[in-house]
């Protein structure tokens, strides 16, 4: 159950990344959204298993929508490499 609610906050931080990274943002609804499942999944685990934060914790909200932007940031260099 743990894995369909990070799928889902996922969702919503890769909407919420989206609307708070500046500049013009290349990445379709699909792509941002994939990116938002991502990077809540890494801040998710990557944070437990640091001992940053446990599960439930606004922490892990938070730092999954940093991790998120990180990956849309990153998708935008890529994207204009190519």
């Amino acid at each position: 159950m743990s894995i369909i609610w990070t799928i889902l906050i996922g969702f919503v931080v890769g909407l919420i990344a989206r609307a708070v990274k500046p500049g013009d943002d290349s990445a379709g609804f699909i792509v941002t959204t994939l990116i938002g499942i991502a990077g809540s999944f890494g801040a998710t685990y990557l944070g437990q298993a640091m001992g940053w934060y446990t599960v439930g914790e606004t922490a892990g909200f938070i730092v999954s929508v940093l991790g998120a932007i990180v990956l849309l940031i990153i998708w935008g260099l890529v994207k204009r490499k190519t």
